[in-house]
């Protein structure tokens, strides 16, 4: 991918316009500009640099915060004049101290940050900590977990108590990604998997 191959013209100033998205959570961190030098300063240092058009200056993100981006993917759009870019976030990403510059739920893409603090607790095993309880107990006590877990959450489905049954059903979830960190997967195996199906 090169920046000479986005089809600017209609872009009076030349610029690049990038939407940042958190490659885990999948949440719109933020919307910037790039040049040329700011493109290629990306892919040189895997950290998002974009390009002020207040000061007129090349800026990484994180260079002042520590707040850096590492880019993951980079994807154009279908008319070639605008760039995903997702990344991932080392803190706030907004100059608020919040996570996005956009005032989303903060349940969205939650799913997925569990699944990033269990894949921390799996490689730090911080003591006293549930996940780590169960990492080091095994995969017969994590399996055993999903199981009852499951049995629990039929039991409050059939029953009609919906209170409960979410309850239980998040109880599920959770367990199940620990399982599957265990087994090396993530939800993303998952959506691939189930994509597969669906085709």
């Amino acid at each position: 991918m090169k920046f000479e191959d986005f089809n600017l013209s209609k872009n009076a100033d030349g610029l690049l316009p990038v939407v940042v998205q958190d490659a885990a959570t999948l949440k719109v961190l933020m919307v910037a500009y790039m040049n040329k030098e700011a493109f290629e300063r990306t892919i040189d240092t895997r950290k998002a640099t974009f390009f002020s058009r207040e000061r007129q200056t090349l800026w990484t993100k994180g260079e002042t915060s520590g707040n850096f981006i590492e880019v993951v993917e980079m994807y154009p759009d279908c008319d070639n004049d605008t760039l995903l870019l997702m990344g991932k976030p080392f803190g706030p990403a907004c100059h608020r101290n919040t996570t996005s510059c956009f005032d989303t739920p903060d349940h969205e893409g939650f799913i997925r940050h569990l699944e990033k603090v269990i894949q921390g607790r799996h490689q730090e095993m911080p003591e006293g900590h549930y996940t780590t309880y169960l990492f080091n107990k095994g995969v017969n006590r994590m399996a055993q977990k999903v199981g009852e877990e499951a049995v629990e959450t039929v039991i409050e489905a059939i029953d009609g108590n919906k209170e409960r049954y979410l309850y239980e059903a998040s109880d599920l979830m959770y367990h199940l990604l620990v399982l599957n960190e265990h087994m090396g997967f993530t939800l993303a195996d998952m959506e691939k998997e189930l994509l597969s199906r669906h085709k």
